[in-house]
Formats: C-alpha cells, sequence, structure tokens
C-alpha cells in the first residue's frame, strides 16, 4: 500500500499541536498564576492603606510578579504615603550578612528612613567581627535588640508587612513579624501582611515543636515545629490568636490560586534571594535540616557558592563520609564528596573535606532526619572533632532532648519517632489558621 509520507506528518504534526493545546489548557485551567498578597492589595485592598501614613517591614523579596519593588509601587501611587522603611536581618536591601549589625540610616534613593530591626538599639561590642559566628550564636537567642520601639512609629498609621519567608522556624522573618506585630499591638497601629508562598511547600511538616517559654528565642519564638508548613500570613494569624498581649488588629491580604502542595518553582513567580545565604530554592529545601548545623562546629557552607548544600570540616575526608552516607539509602538524597575552602565564617580560608547534598527526590527527601544521620555517621568516624554548641543548638532545635538523645547514642528513627505526637497535635491545632486549601 502506498503512503503519502507528507500527509502522515501533517496528520502527527496536527495531534502534536492539539495534544499541546490541550495540556496547556488544562495545565492553566488547574493552576492559574499565583497572584501574590501585594497583587491583591493593589486590586482589592487599597482601602487599608488610603489616606494613611504607611510603614513598610521589607526587603529585596518584597516584589510582585512582574519584579516590581513594593517600595517603588508605594512611593508612586498618588493615594499611599509611605514614611518609612524597616529592615529584619540582613537589611532591607538584603546585602548585610547573617548577624551583621545594621544601623538606622536614611536612604538616599528611596529618600526615607530606614529602621532596622536586626540591631539598632542593641550595638554589638567593638570586636563583634573577630567571631561572628559566636557573635551570632549571642545574639539571635536573645531577645534584645530586634523589638519596634514606640521610637520608630511615631510617624505611622498602618505598617505593612511583606518579606518573603522560606518555611523554617529558625528564619528570623517571623520572629521579626510577631515582634513587630506586639509592638503595633501596644501602640494601637493596624498591622497588614502581604502574603507570599511557603516555597518548599504547605503540607510537610517535620521536626520537634519548640518547647514554650523555656526555648524561646529570636530563632523560635513560639511553639511550632521546625518546619511547618504554613504561610507568613498563616502564622500571622496563629501568633495573634494564641500568644500576642494584647492583640494586633491584623489583616491578611491572602494570595490567590496558590495551593499548599506547590514548590515556589511550581507558582511561575520569580525567585529573588531572601537573605545571603539561601541564594536558591534548592538551598532552601535543604535548609530546615542543614541549619542544625550552625550549632555544631560543622561549617555549613558559608563563604561557598553552595551554603547549606555543602558542608563540611578541615578533618573530614569526603570520600569516607559520602561512602557511609549513601550506605544509609537516605529517602530522596545522595551525597557527593566535595573539598572547599570557605571564604568567611566557619573554618574561614581552611581546606575542608565534606559532602554536597543532591536532592533527587524533594517529596520523600526529610531535610530533618537527613541531617541527624549525617550528624550521627560524622559522630562515629570523627568522634573526638566533632563538637556541639550546645545551647545554640537546643535552641535552634526548640528542645535540649534531641542533643541528650544524639550523645545518648539513640539512632535517627528513635529520634524523628519522638516528634510524631507533637506533630500530629500541631497540625489539628493549625487547621483554624491555614488559608490555602
Amino acid at each position: 500500500m502506498h503512503v503519502n509520507i507528507s500527509i502522515v506528518f501533517i496528520c502527527l504534526a496536527a495531534v502534536l499541536l492539539a495534544s499541546c493545546q490541550t495540556t496547556t489548557q488544562k495545565s492553566s485551567g488547574k493552576h492559574p498564576p499565583v497572584k501574590l498578597g501585594v497583587e491583591v492589595l493593589f486590586e482589592k485592598r487599597l482601602d487599608l492603606l488610603h489616606g494613611k501614613r504607611i510603614g513598610l517591614i521589607t526587603n529585596p523579596t518584597g516584589v510582585d510578579s512582574h519584579l516590581d519593588s513594593i517600595i517603588e509601587r508605594f512611593r508612586r501611587h498618588p493615594d499611599i504615603k509611605l514614611v518609612a522603611l524597616y529592615g529584619p536581618e540582613h537589611g532591607v536591601r538584603g546585602n548585610a550578612q547573617a548577624g551583621e549589625y545594621v544601623s538606622f540610616y536614611f536612604d538616599e534613593h528611596f529618600q526615607l528612613p530606614v529602621f532596622s530591626l536586626y540591631g539598632q538599639s542593641h550595638k554589638p561590642p567593638p570586636n563583634m567581627l573577630t567571631n561572628i559566628d559566636e557573635y551570632m550564636r549571642s545574639f539571635d537567642t536573645q531577645h534584645a535588640g530586634k523589638q519596634m520601639e514606640s521610637g520608630m512609629m511615631k510617624a505611622v498609621d498602618v505598617m505593612v508587612f511583606d518579606l518573603q519567608d522560606v518555611g523554617t522556624r529558625v528564619y528570623t522573618y517571623i520572629a521579626t513579624m510577631a515582634y513587630a506585630m506586639q509592638a503595633c499591638a501596644e501602640n494601637g497601629i493596624p498591622f497588614i501582611v502581604l502574603d507570599r508562598p511557603n516555597p518548599i511547600n504547605g503540607v510537610a511538616m517535620e521536626g520537634p515543636i519548640l518547647e514554650y517559654p523555656e526555648h524561646s528565642s529570636f530563632i523560635g519564638l513560639y511553639p511550632i515545629p521546625l518546619r511547618h508548613g504554613m504561610t507568613a500570613g498563616e502564622l500571622a494569624q496563629l501568633f495573634n490568636d494564641k500568644f500576642l498581649t494584647p492583640k494586633a488588629r491584623l489583616t491578611v491580604v491572602p494570595m490567590e490560586n496558590w495551593t499548599r502542595d506547590e514548590w515556589f518553582d511550581e507558582t511561575s513567580l520569580p525567585w529573588v534571594i531572601p537573605s545571603p545565604n539561601l541564594p536558591t530554592l534548592d538551598a532552601a529545601t535543604v535548609y530546615p535540616g542543614q541549619v542544625l548545623l550552625e550549632g555544631t562546629n560543622l561549617s555549613e557552607g558559608r563563604g561557598t557558592a553552595k551554603p547549606f548544600e555543602i558542608f563540611g570540616a578541615p578533618w573530614i575526608d569526603g570520600f569516607t563520609l559520602a561512602k557511609e552516607l549513601n550506605s544509609l539509602s537516605l529517602p530522596g538524597v545522595k551525597f557527593r564528596e566535595v573539598w572547599f575552602t570557605p571564604t568567611f565564617s566557619k573554618h574561614k580560608e581552611q581546606l575542608c573535606g565534606g559532602c554536597q547534598l543532591h536532592v533527587t527526590d524533594r517529596e520523600a527527601y526529610q531535610p530533618i532526619a537527613s541531617t541527624l544521620s549525617v550528624l550521627r555517621v560524622i559522630q562515629k568516624l570523627y568522634p573526638e572533632e566533632l563538637e556541639f554548641h550546645a545551647s545554640y543548638f537546643d535552641k535552634v532545635m526548640g528542645t535540649s532532648k534531641v542533643l541528650l538523645a544524639i550523645e545518648s547514642g539513640a539512632s535517627t528513627d528513635e529520634i524523628v519517632a519522638t516528634f510524631k505526637p507533637g506533630l500530629e497535635q500541631f497540625s489539628k491545632e493549625r487547621q483554624q489558621y491555614l488559608l490555602y486549601r
């Protein structure tokens, strides 16, 4: 039978085109573009700001889906009077390293005063930079120096919060939000949260619930899991309802079209670095576990191109460590040996051996359990060299029980099993504050 090849190709092309169109229609129908809180504000809720003097807590992540800065959008709008900026850790411009003191200044570009919510009222000692890691461990576990004081709000009628959180309790932006909410409540100033996605999804929760108030600090204020699975707006509602006295006059402007199971790269939103050492979504994915290394003498990769994905120390052999870790067959992750020389932070300018985490299946990967396994293996291989900064490690974990379990020889499975009752209870308690299903 003779077949016209041209006709066959045309038919195949038509089938493929129809398939692509159907797929696109299904995709767009199922996943319309995520609309950020800041965009919903401008489209539907400008009544919240009309005729009021606005204070804005933000940093470079305060952009819309077109990368337009919320600061610039506020400044351009004829009905919005922006009078002051407030910066979290790392500053409004995001240029300060972890633990770096940020003082008050007047921003010549924005022509606005900029108040620091990370240390402005608690200037560090002159020798701070001689050991920035030690100072950070000390300062970040204190409440001092992070509160928004009354004098910072004299000209403000409404406070707006627009920061990208990363889904881990230790990350200080949610503590900054809580402190600011408390200050606004005490001064009768309404507080507005413009919501953003949890970049590592709003479903998975891991780790222990912080033991409150004995382990409360700036790197973990309230009893939530280490990986909390909530957005900043949802956390604001929870904090306000359960912990703040007096209560803030809180308004959360939610996103539209975000679903809890979405990771940031599934939203079509542009990724803007939330802080200097979380440059990528990959770094944010491993951060809930790898942040535990801050409570040890291991480098967590600060001062490298892959912070939190790379880890190690001068006394580690990368080949040996990678072999031991991969023999555990941890779900969703493989380890590759690396050698690196940090340009700052722990082991600065020293050659370190270690590993890089490669997440192969992020739905299966369990960051906290994986890092606990890392610590158990390093403890077995290098018992004389591995050290814990016990008080800081406990603040990061939100409990002293985990370090005690590690030191007693408990397995990772045994430790993780102790988290389950708290997570189940928290899962029930958080339901009334969830904005997205």
